[in-house]
């Protein structure tokens, strides 16, 4: 345990840190998830409704990648790699889907 006034100070921010952590990567997780079934919906029913779901759901995801990466839970280069992998999957469900339907 804490010996000191500052090592338990630090052991509280870290608490504090840990959790706010936490709860970023999980609502990042789930948003990401979120985008990966609207592209499988997509995919299965090519639609402007499921497009414009697709659409939304990538933008929030990279909202919240952006906000943590800003924060510090992630580092740059890991939220700049999800945005990728995010912007290349709906990439892929997109352009053959509007190739067959011109």
């Amino acid at each position: 345990m804490a010996n000191n006034k500052s090592s338990t100070k630090r052991i509280e921010i870290a608490e504090r840190n840990r959790l706010r952590n936490r709860t970023y990567k999980s609502a990042l997780r789930t948003l990401v998830k979120r985008c990966f079934t609207a592209v499988a919906a997509y995919g299965q029913t090519p639609g402007e409704d499921s497009k414009s779901a697709v659409q939304t759901s990538m933008s929030a995801a990279f909202s919240k990648i952006d906000k943590a990466v800003k924060v510090g839970v992630l580092h740059r280069n890991t939220g700049a790699n999800q945005k990728s992998r995010l912007s290349a999957a709906v990439k892929k469900a997109i352009e053959p889907a509007a190739a067959a339907q011109a």
